[in-house]
């Protein structure tokens, strides 16, 4: 609602505006000045229309957002990002800074349109490398940048500082399809077989065997303690996760959703390797005495404390290239083992729960094709195990045979 004041020979507008992200009542004002030569019927008349004109801008954010992107965002971060999100996602959310910024950080929030987002996206796919490895940029890392940029505009639109999110009408190509980099059940073997060398440390003999063996996340893995183990029934529970940032350095954390708090049973083969695993790290606790820091955990450095979530990738990586086989990161073992449910003909309800998804839908998003491949193989066994024909009177004929 307006409010009209007179000031001499001009007119002073007040628009009440919602508030600012501290909570601070935004009002806006503006002075119009009646042309001369109006009657009074006249002044009113355009007055009553600047009035109008100026609540519809203040509605469209064209008055109340005159602030800059990286200003606006910076605030977000602290009043929102902050309280909301999860260390490593607020960690990552401020590593795509980087580039969202130099391409929109200097305009107003008020003034940023649909296209100027659009291009900067179709820029991210074309002309944006990996700042690691110099490759093209992932689809995936696009629409991180897209929805941190939504998210900004989301909140301004919850403070009453715009109407509407740009992002809604930007889209981000498809582009190429990209195949999962897993390893196959023959270079797993192989790879179990050199993890069983003498020169291997047990804890990454079990952690990586236990990966493939459970699908679990690797913040889940590193997160296990020992009191997570029920001995007598071959469980393992899920109930935290091990992350790390550069602030917090490493930490213990929640799991990714609440049905990623899950219980697995495993072989008698896994649960003799963590038997020994259990063993040894008793045995050097002993040793190390006061030098040893107890944290409970299946996984740890030398003197007891919680193991570095890089140092799975990096001691993998050496070791694969010391015994010239294919590398594959660790996300890929939990690809591996969901690839084998599929083939065995775990039906998704129960891998999505296997996997601590927190919904199917999740599941079929990602391992759609594997799914798909499964059901393409039971529909030609089962079109093979009802051909009552004899199938040798096909061979000499074209016809049928295309058939």
């Amino acid at each position: 609602m307006a409010n009209v004041s007179k000031r001499g020979d001009s007119y002073r507008i007040k628009v009440f505006c919602g508030y600012d992200v501290k909570g601070k009542q935004v009002v806006q004002t503006k002075t119009w000045k009646p042309p001369e030569g109006l009657t009074e019927r006249q002044i009113k008349k355009e007055l009553d229309r600047q009035v109008l004109l100026f609540e519809e801008d203040c509605k469209r954010g064209q008055v109340t957002a005159a602030i800059k992107f990286e200003t606006f965002a910076d605030q977000w971060f602290d009043e929102y990002a902050k309280i909301n999100l999860r260390s490593t996602s607020y960690a990552r959310q401020k590593q795509l800074t980087k580039r969202v910024y130099p391409a929109i950080g200097h305009l107003r929030l008020d003034k940023i349109t649909s296209r100027d987002i659009q291009k900067f996206v179709n820029d991210l796919i074309t002309k944006e490398k990996n700042m690691n490895n110099g490759k093209p940029l992932s689809r995936k890392t696009v629409v991180h940048h897209l929805s941190f940029i939504s998210d900004v505009f989301s909140y301004a639109v919850k403070m009453g500082m715009l109407t509407d999110n740009p992002c809604r009408r930007v889209s981000v190509p498809k582009g190429e399809p990209v195949e999962k980099n897993i390893y196959t059940i023959e270079e797993i073997t192989k790879l179990f077989g050199l993890l069983d060398g003498d020169d291997v440390p047990l804890k990454y003999r079990v952690l990586f065997k236990l990966a493939v063996y459970s699908g679990f996340r690797r913040g889940e893995l590193l997160g296990l303690e020992w009191k997570d183990i029920d001995w007598d029934n071959n469980i393992i529970k899920v109930r935290r996760t091990s992350n790390y940032t550069k602030e917090r350095g490493i930490y213990t954390d929640t799991t990714k959703t609440r049905k990623s708090q899950r219980c697995q049973k495993f072989p008698k083969y896994v649960m003799d390797m963590l038997k020994e695993l259990k063993d040894e790290q008793d045995r050097e606790r002993e040793r190390l005495g006061d030098k040893w820091e107890e944290c409970d955990r299946l996984f740890v450095k030398w003197c007891g404390k919680p193991m570095n979530n890089q140092t799975p990738y990096g001691w993998l990586k050496e070791f694969c290239e010391k015994k010239e086989m294919r590398f594959c990161d660790i996300h890929s073992l939990r690809h591996l083992h969901c690839s084998m449910l599929i083939n065995a003909g775990v039906d998704v309800v129960a891998v999505s729960g296997d996997l601590g998804h927190s919904c199917i839908s999740t599941t079929l998003n990602l391992y759609s094709h594997m799914f798909q491949e499964a059901q393409a193989r039971a529909s030609t066994a089962i079109a093979e195990a009802l051909s009552f024909d004899d199938k040798s009177k096909y061979d000499d004929d074209p016809v049928k045979k295309s058939a």
